[in-house]
């Protein structure tokens, strides 16, 4: 493990210039530069908020806020997005950089560190919109904020994990990366992000059962729409499934890595 770190911590200049361009490269030649960072989410959250509480009067089962349906909505887009983000860039991630890996000598393994940590400071932005919103309208969650930090971490592991996977396979087999694309979006829907979960028949949630979003996705709702800790058990399945992948990632990397330039 120290062996692997090493290189990485070494190459930390390069990781944090890196992220650091790309923040910058979005607002460029842009008037109102860095603050599209927060007007963008923002207006996400105010549109869901007018649209789904104001106008349609949406409103979950068993709760009488019409501010409920747009909390739910917002907490599972918000987390989804940080997921679609770091695989959809993952399975891009040495083809988007093959220049970079033909010309410059360094650390392969940076690479899915700088796209973690560019969609996380994304996330956290927003996320921090979000919750600053909560507060506002009176749906602060309380002690349980604190469960968000190991469920984030299972979702990260789990996006890294799949994320580099695909990409190794997409340098070799470029179909991957363009069915994974269709697929992402039946996941999404076939993910309760939009709709409660209580609305499925039970035929289909035991369907569900084989979705490793869907006990996040739910983790994430539970805590910000009705302040509960979430159910430890469900989120054993997206813990071993996130290792799996990234041990699966790690050996595909490990044993490619040298096959991969010549393929780009």
């Amino acid at each position: 493990m120290i062996g692997f770190l090493r290189p990485l911590w070494e190459y930390r200049g390069f990781i944090y210039g890196s992220v650091k361009r790309e923040f910058q490269s979005k607002y460029r030649n842009s008037l109102l530069g860095g603050a599209w960072t927060f007007l963008n989410p923002l207006a996400m959250i105010l549109v869901y908020t007018v649209i789904f509480s104001q106008v349609m009067k949406a409103k979950l089962p068993g709760i009488e806020s019409g501010f409920a349906y747009s909390i739910y909505l917002c907490a599972g887009v918000l987390t989804w997005g940080l997921f679609a983000e770091i695989v959809g860039r993952g399975q891009n991630i040495f083809l988007d950089n093959a220049n970079l890996l033909k010309k410059i000598s360094f650390p392969r393994m940076c690479l899915p560190i700088i796209t973690v940590l560019n969609a996380s400071v994304n996330f956290a932005i927003i996320f921090s919109l979000f919750l600053i919103f909560l507060i506002f309208v009176g749906f602060w969650p309380g002690w349980a904020i604190f469960s968000l930090i190991p469920i984030l971490l299972i979702q990260l592991l789990l996006a890294i994990g799949l994320g580099m996977t695909l990409g190794v396979l997409n340098v070799f087999f470029r179909d991957v990366g363009q069915f994974f694309g269709i697929f992402l979006q039946f996941w999404f829907w076939l993910t309760p992000i939009v709709y409660p979960a209580t609305i499925l028949p039970e035929s289909i949630k035991s369907i569900m059962a084989i979705n490793p979003m869907y006990p996040l996705i739910q983790a994430y709702q539970g805590i910000f729409v009705l302040g509960q800790l979430p159910d430890w058990g469900t989120l054993f399945y997206p813990l071993v499934l996130g290792v799996v992948l990234c041990g699966l990632g790690m050996r595909l990397f490990r044993q490619h890595v040298g096959e991969m330039v010549d393929e780009l």
